[in-house]
């Protein structure tokens, strides 16, 4: 590539002239925005268990339009709280650290689209990650294990896509209204546009945002296959929640070709399957309510 048009990409990397010269820049020379800082340091803050509330409490609230956000969610219907959440100290005693982490993450994803929403295609995007955290989240909850934290995984596991999405929103529109095939297919098409796949940004951004390291793996190999042997691991659940997020209609792309949700079913463990939902009509119409109220408010 020339070096006004490599120069040309790393300035204005959303510029429609530069679409097919993406796959010439290094990752390290890509300028994508930062997620949203204070996201990152409540993830953090909230990881470390020596810390304070007091503190957690003081940095969501030393940014008042993301603290009003969390207090938004946090009266929706999503939590269904009898009384009233009014103070962050009193979402954090009612929700719990673990929860908040990922209402603050779903704050945090929503700002980091920004504009990028107004399209379909990248709204996909968003729908897809709530669903996949939503039904993570109740997966867990059928097998008795921390709910929060898969939610929390389940926001995260596409954060590789949320910086495609910001970097060349039209390019990667563009790319997942044409493409017909199975999430995995999508990672070479992403690869040939960009010279890398969602999976191997989500990778660098893990690193580059200072996320904790636990989160490597939920984000790079969460389109692996399935093991067949071995303990169910959250990289399992994550994987199988995404798929299920296709099955159920939350594809990121509407040419997905997903495996049956009866299929999906079985991949469950027995005793998670014993708690789940056999029907995926049922599991749909709860999973839309729960993202639309998220949406509405």
């Amino acid at each position: 590539m020339p070096i006004e048009e490599k120069k040309k990409l790393i300035e204005n990397p959303r510029s429609p002239s530069v679409q097919n010269s993406a796959s010439d820049v290094p990752w390290a020379q890509l300028r994508i925005p930062s997620f949203p800082q204070i996201s990152i340091r409540i993830l953090q803050l909230a990881n470390n268990d020596t810390a304070p509330m007091r503190r957690l409490s003081d940095l969501i609230s030393s940014d008042a339009g993301f603290s009003s956000e969390v207090l938004t969610l946090a009266n929706s219907p999503l939590y269904a709280r009898r009384t009233s959440v009014t103070t962050v100290n009193q979402a954090i005693a009612l929700i719990g650290t673990e929860a908040l982490k990922g209402l603050c993450l779903t704050v945090g994803v929503r700002a980091y689209l920004g504009k990028a929403l107004k399209q379909e295609s990248i709204r996909a995007v968003w729908r897809h990650s709530l669903a996949c955290a939503l039904i993570a989240e109740q997966i867990a909850s059928a097998a008795n294990t921390d709910k929060d934290s898969a939610y929390t995984a389940g926001i995260l596991h596409d954060i590789g896509r949320l910086g495609l999405s910001v970097l060349h929103p039209q390019h990667y529109a563009s790319l997942l209204q044409s493409h017909i095939g199975d999430s995995h297919s999508l990672l070479e098409s992403e690869r040939a546009l960009f010279g890398f796949d969602h999976c191997e940004a989500g990778f660098n951004l893990v690193a580059d945002w200072n996320l904790p390291p636990e989160f490597e793996s939920v984000v790079s190999r969460h389109h692996s296959p399935p093991q067949d042997t071995g303990p169910w691991t959250m990289l399992d659940l994550i994987g199988l929640s995404c798929r299920m997020a296709d099955a159920t209609g939350f594809s990121v792309f509407p040419g997905c070709e997903s495996p049956s949700y009866p299929e999906l079913f079985q991949q469950l463990p027995p005793r998670e399957q014993k708690s789940f939902y056999p029907d995926v009509h049922i599991l749909a119409f709860d999973i839309a309510n729960k993202i639309n109220a998220l949406e509405t408010n």
